[in-house]
Order: C-alpha cells, then structure tokens, then sequence
C-alpha cells in the first residue's frame, strides 16, 4: 500500500482505491505465486494456501519445483521459455496432503532490469460455472444494447431472427416488426437484394463477405453509405446455422472524401488574414473560373454601420440592401456586372439574392425559372447582360456563420455550357461556408474590446450571495488604454455548515481569450467548493485544469491560420482562495501564484497573511500548501488581483503599502472603503485589470450550535433524538422537529452502523437549520433508489427530499455528512 501523501495540511492516502479494488474482485479467488530466476517461491498468497494447502510461510524461499507431481511437459518447461513474455498451460502439482492435482496455470515472465520478481505464476480458484443463465445474458444484453454498429442475426431461411437497438434505429422497425422478413423485404431496393445475395453466397461458402451500400434511412431525405460485413455463425461441430449482418454507418467519412477533394485548393487560399473584403476576393479568385465564369459576393449593407447584424437580416417586404464587397470574371473587366464593387444596391422581394436569404439554403437557377425571369422583368440593365452574356445558370448561396447571417454569393455560368448541377451546389455552399467564417471573424476581431469587457462583466457575479458568514462588497474594474478587458474575477460561494468561500484570481492575458478562460476557471472553482475540496487539493485540481487547456491551446494553434486574430500561447492564471467558518472563526487560505491577502482587525490594525510560496496554476510540479488563521468577529478580509498594487510607475511593495494604508482607515460601509481602496491606488485609467474583494466577518452565537458525542452503539439513536428534540423547542423551531428527527435518525444511525467513531452531532441554527453528523471513516454514503424489498437503502433518499440539500465533505480524520433545512417563518 502506498503512503500516505501530505500536501499543505490535508493528508492524502491514494491506498483507499486498491483496498477497494482489492475487495471487488476477491484477491483471494486466485491463486498467485511469484518466483526469482532460479525458481525459489518469492511470494504465495492465501489463494496458493487454498489451492495446495501449503502456508506462506512454509513456501517462501522453496524450490518451486518441489512441487511438482509430474514432470513439466517440454512445451512448458519453464526454464526453455525464460525469454518467452507468457507461458500456459496444464500442469500436475502434489497437494500438502498428498493428492495429485491437474492445475492450469497462466506465468508471466519479466525481463531483467523491471522490478519486482522474474516470474508471476497464477490459476484461478472459481469454479469455470458461471452462475445460471448469466453468460447467456451478458452475450444477450451485449447483443441487444451493442454501440458500436446495427448488428442482425438471419437464420438458413435468411429470416431475421435477431436486431439490435442501432437496426432499429437504422430500418425505423422494431424487432417484432421485422422477426421472420427478409432483408430484401425490410429494405426494398437494390441495396437489400445486394445484401441477400451475399447472405446466400455466406451462407454456402461459409466465406464472409463486405460491401458498401448506400439508401437513405427512414425518415431521412440524405442517402446514408454503409459499409455491411456478414460472417456465417456456426455451432460447436462447425455447421453453419445462420448469417451475422453488421452494418456500420460510414456516411460522415464518405461526404467527407467529397468534399475534401473538391475544397482542398481552396483551403489552402481562402481566410488568408482577417481583411472582409479581401476575403471575398479570395472566394471569386478561387471558384472562377473553376466552377463559375462571374461570381460576386454581397455583404448585408447594415453590417457597416452595426456591430452585430440585424435580428432581422432579410425585411418582411423588401428592398434587401447589399454591399458589392468582390467580384471576378472570367471576361477582364467584368462587364457582365451590372453593380461594380462598393456599391449598395437594393434587391426587391422575389429576386434569387431576397429569396435565397430569406429561406437561408442555396439554390439553383435556370434562365426559365419564374423567380429568375420575374427578377430581370423589373432590371432591364441586367436583363440586357444576361442576354448578352448567354447566361443560362445560376447559383445563390447564402453567407452564414454561427447563426450569423452576413450576405451572399452569386455563381454564374455562360461561357461553361454546363450546366449548375446538385453537386456544384454543394462545393459552393462549402466554399461559401469557409469564407463566411473568415469573414465572420475578420468582423469580429474589429470589435472584440467591447465584446470582451460585455462578456467579463456577464461571467462576475451580478450581485452576492447572501449568507450567515460574511458580509461583503467588490469591486471589478476593466483596464483602459489598448490592453483591453482581462481575466480577472472574484466570487463569494456558501459552503456547508455556513461557512463560505472567497475567491479571487486573475488569468494572464486580455481579452475574449482571457476572458472565456475565466469564465471557465470560475465555474471549476464553484463545481469544485461545491464538493467541500480542501483548499489547498482544490488549487491542485485547478492547476491540472489550467494545464490540460494549455496542451488543448497547443493541439489547437497547429491548425490556425495565418493571421490569427490572438497568437497562440500558454495560458496562464492566478488564484487565491479562503474558507471562513462562523463557527470556529478560522479561515483557510491558500494561494496560487497570487498576492498575498491582508487581514483588517477590528481595531483597525492591518496585517498580510503570510502564504506559502506557491506557482501560478498551470506550471504544476509543486504542492499548494494552506495557511489557517483564527479570525476575530468583525474583522475584514481583504483579496485583490495584481492590478491594484502593481502598475509600471509603482512596483509591488510600495503599492501593498498603500492599500494597507488604505484599508487601515475608517470608513462607513464597506462599499466606501472599496471606492477609497480604487481611488488611493488607481491612476484614472489603470493599465490592469482590477478585482477587489472586501468581507467583514460574522460569528455564530454559541446559542445557535448544539454539539453532541454520539456513543458508538445503535441504543444511542433514541437518546440523541430527544436531545434534538429538546434543542429544537428551547430554539422555537417546533415546526422543524419531524423532519430533523428524521434526519438525525438516519444520519446517526448509519454512522454507527457503517462508519467508525467517533461519531458527533452538530446542529447550527441560522437562517437555515444545518444537522451534521460527523465520524471517523472516509467511505461517503450515495444516494440510490431502493428495490421493492430490500430493507435498507431509503433514508437517505428521504434525508435528500425533505432537506433543501445534502452533502459529503472529508476532512483529516473522516467525514461529516450534513443536511440543510429551510425554516418557514413563523
């Protein structure tokens, strides 16, 4: 068993898990024997003293050949195979009382140089019965709910006799619906009768068989492509009882290699930098006269004037304005375009680029279609050069990305005789669809400040929580000048037994990177308070975070392109987060590359808590370590980011010393010593991110907590229950009584039963009443739903519905298991 392992002031023992391990799968079911080189018994477990009857301490150090009843067969002789990985094979060994056994053994050899011993030897002790019916339920139930592929059974009729959920899916057919048809009579078509035929030929050739099939599913108007494998199932003389159907849906792969063929040119030319209009012209260049003789991109003209597009791209009654952004032609000059590039023309509804924007999917046109003829009836300029020309097809294909409609593109053919066929539409919207995305981030990197400071103030808490704990007021302020918003942030978290949590942290960089990077780490450092991690393991999980969306980063950024609106590079943050308990009055803090916090007793003295040196997250390599101090009632805690004490006229002491300055003077509330903190250390326009996070602390009454010591024996529940019944009406809280006995019933009781003592009740009566019972183990209870008759397995699903909420936190010497009531105002 491993040690424990310390970090800070929680100890750790990772020897939990395999003790776990070790009794799910009955360590002593096999019998395992280690050996050196030479064949002397290193190691023999309980399940070898089962098995032979000797004792390990009779074995250790014996020649394992001493017992053998009979010579090795060359075959597996061990000392021919030392350089062989695996031996098996039937072996005869002599029992301690005499008896000769024939025992399968499976050896392992390692080669020199690995620890531990040269040879593992091993044989099962289970009886190779499995329980009845269980192997033919574990095949039926993997059969049945198999994932990876629709999987068909046909008997020698070629009648289906078995379906899995995925077929079902696939046909849009139950497998009572299709028990006894064929599949040429399930899937009417040539793919079916394929399938039969190869079926048939499986079925007297006993051969497998593949082919690729592709029909559309039900329901479905886009043809799937199938890759089918039948194999014949034969039974334990080799006859042939009937055929495996595996189809495996191959649809998104065989689009993919379209496409990839037909766009490859052009991923390697459009989206070149994040200039809209010459990415436009990079789409013209590309598709003419590849696939269009003239080819024009149109941008909504109300993209110039707004920074996000209109809920309402395409008005209900027209005219549609758009911007000429690009255009190329085959003819030089472009004289087929009626509108040169820059101008704002107005479409009417009904003409292709309304329509197409309207419906928002890609169409074909002919020179006959009425919507083309109707359009060129009210434009007798344009009208003019499609006769000219010889145009006689079309394409319109709208630009959208992310939802985002921004404009449209318009193919055109009349030197190219063909014409617009489905599949050219296709390579045209996935074209379109490539430049709409550059062009759609080009439009975005022009206004992402105010995106990103309207994105920072979203993800900080909009107001407080309230809670017994703490009552606080914070600060945030964006950076001005060119560095933009950042990733700093602050929250307030109620943790069990009224404590509650402060965090404050500052991710590296500016903004919209920096600022969906904090969004992230802020939801982490919740999800993790919410299940009571000590401080210091909860920085350790978050640096782990921060470091598997740096590899992310990396794995991304080999695939951007050139002119990437934010370079690539490792993220990087800093966190400093505290735990107060009214209770007790300690606070818990532990940091992550952070400054350090300042505590402002109630006399006004101002003191920095002194941290351990710890990295910022990301780096890992290093423990974080807490520090926990007594805090008197009423004193203020101080957190803040960088940006408030450093700035590039003021290093890092000299600021400290202001706020300390700062915060050492009497104010009237909390938030006016927040706004003396900003106005003390800030230029007008900080160069930093600021977050500052004020709380003056509260203490629990010692009237409002009862603390009882359980005895560890079940006649203790009853006395316990009248105890808190006796509290609960000197509190006033008669309304509470059932529910809480209820819960101290139950949580006591499976303390005793299930836990290790000592076992303690706490009950704390806030504006909440808070029943927790704490004891000695380290094993948490899981909520689940009890079967008809089971006897036991319903407490705690009713401590769970009658309770506001419940939980687990672990602490360095067990557990404590608490549930929250609301109380209903008298």
């Amino acid at each position: 068993m491993e040690q424990p392992v310390t970090a800070g002031r929680t100890t750790r023992s990772y020897g939990a898990e395999p003790e776990a391990l070790e009794a799910l799968v009955g360590a002593s079911l096999t019998a395992r024997v280690t050996l050196d080189e030479h064949g002397i018994v290193t190691g023999w477990n309980a399940g070898a003293e089962r098995l032979l009857g000797y004792p390990a301490g009779q074995m250790t150090g014996r020649r394992a050949a001493d017992l053998l009843a009979e010579p090795i067969p060359v075959r597996g002789g061990l000392p021919t195979l030392a350089g062989l990985p695996r031996w098996n094979g039937d072996v005869a060994l002599r029992h301690r009382d005499g008896r000769k056994l024939t025992v399968r053994l499976l050896a392992h050899h390692r080669p020199p140089g690995v620890d531990g011993p040269a040879w593992l030897v091993v044989s099962a002790l289970t009886d190779r019965q499995s329980p009845a019916g269980l192997d033919e339920s574990l095949v039926s139930w993997s059969f049945a709910q198999s994932p990876c592929c629709a999987l068909a059974i046909y008997d020698t009729r070629l009648r289906l006799r078995r379906a899995n959920a995925d077929m079902e899916r696939a046909t849009a057919l139950t497998e009572d619906e299709m028990r006894g048809l064929r599949v040429s009579e399930i899937s009417d078509g040539d793919a079916g009768r394929r399938a039969e035929a190869d079926m048939a030929r499986v079925l007297r050739t006993g051969e497998p068989a593949y082919e690729e099939n592709y029909l559309r599913a039900s329901g479905e108007s886009r043809e799937h492509a199938w890759s089918v494998f039948l194999s014949a199932l034969r039974d334990h003389e080799g006859t042939i009882r009937g055929v495996c159907l595996a189809a495996h849906d191959m649809t998104e792969q065989f689009w993919a290699r379209k496409r990839l063929q037909l766009i490859a040119e052009a991923g390697r030319r459009i989206g070149s930098t994040l200039d809209v209009t010459r990415t436009a012209q990079e789409l013209a260049d590309v598709t003419v006269p590849a696939l269009a003789d003239f080819v024009s991109v149109d941008l909504l003209a109300a993209l110039d004037e707004a920074s996000e597009p209109p809920v309402r791209a395409v008005p209900v009654d027209g005219p549609l304005l758009l911007r000429r952004a690009a255009l190329r032609s085959v003819t030089p000059g472009a004289p087929e375009s009626a509108v040169p590039t820059g101008t704002v023309d107005a479409y009417p509804a009904g003409s292709m680029p309304f329509e197409t924007l309207r419906s928002g999917r890609p169409a074909l046109h002919g020179t006959t279609d009425p919507a083309f003829t109707a359009w060129l009836a009210r434009d007798p300029a344009r009208a003019a050069r499609v006769r000219a020309f010889g145009i006689h097809s079309a394409m319109t294909v709208p630009l959208t990305a992310r939802g985002t409609t921004l404009g449209v593109a318009f193919f055109v053919r009349h030197r190219n005789q063909e014409p617009f066929r489905h599949d050219d539409l296709v390579l045209a919207g996935e074209l379109v669809a490539r430049a709409a995305v550059s062009i759609d981030n080009a439009r975005r990197y022009t206004r992402e400040r105010a995106t990103a400071v309207t994105l920072q103030r979203s993800l900080l808490p909009q107001r407080l929580p309230r809670q017994a704990a703490v009552e606080v007021a914070s600060r945030y302020l964006p950076a001005g000048g060119h560095a933009g918003v950042g990733g700093d942030w602050f929250d307030v978290i109620p943790l069990s037994g009224a404590r509650v949590a402060l965090v404050v942290g500052d991710v590296v960089g500016h903004g919209l990177v920096a600022s969906a990077t904090m969004g992230r780490l802020r939801t982490a450092v919740r999800t993790l308070a919410d299940i009571d991690l000590p401080c210091d393991e909860l920085l350790t999980h978050l640096d782990d975070l921060v470091a598997r969306l740096n590899r992310e980063e990396e794995s991304d950024a080999e695939g951007l392109a050139t002119g990437s609106a934010q370079p690539a590079g490792d993220l990087g943050a800093t966190c400093l987060y505290a735990v107060y308990d009214p209770v007790t009055r300690h606070c818990c803090f532990a940091g992550a590359g952070h400054p350090v916090p300042a505590v402002v007793s109630p006399e006004g003295t101002v003191e920095l808590v002194g941290l351990p040196t710890a990295p910022p997250l990301g780096v890992g390599g290093l423990p974080y370590e807490s520090t926990e101090v007594v805090v008197p009632e009423g004193s203020l805690l101080a957190l803040y980011t960088n940006g408030l004490v450093e700035t590039p006229d003021r290093d890092l002491d000299t600021g400290v010393d202001r706020l300390r300055e700062a915060l050492g003077r009497p104010a009237a509330s909390l938030d006016a010593l927040c706004d003396t903190v900003l106005a003390d250390l800030l230029p007008p326009r900080p160069a930093d991110d600021v977050a500052l996070l004020i709380a003056r602390t509260r203490a629990l009454d010692a009237r409002q907590v009862a603390t009882w010591a359980v005895p560890a024996v079940p006649s203790a529940v009853a006395q316990t229950r009248k105890d808190v019944v006796e509290q609960l009406g000197r509190w006033g809280l008669s309304d509470a009584v059932f529910v809480t006995e209820l819960v101290v019933s139950e949580l006591v009781t499976n303390a005793i039963r299930h836990a290790e003592p000592p076992v303690q009740l706490r009950l704390i009566h806030d504006s909440t009443l808070i029943c927790e019972v704490s004891d000695g183990g380290n094993t948490a209870p899981h909520l689940r739903r009890a079967r008809t008759y089971d006897e036991g397995g319903r407490g705690l699903l009713l401590v769970a519905q009658l309770t506001e909420r419940w939980g687990t936190r672990q602490s360095a010497t067990g557990k404590t298991i608490w549930a929250e009531q609301t109380l209903t105002p008298a």
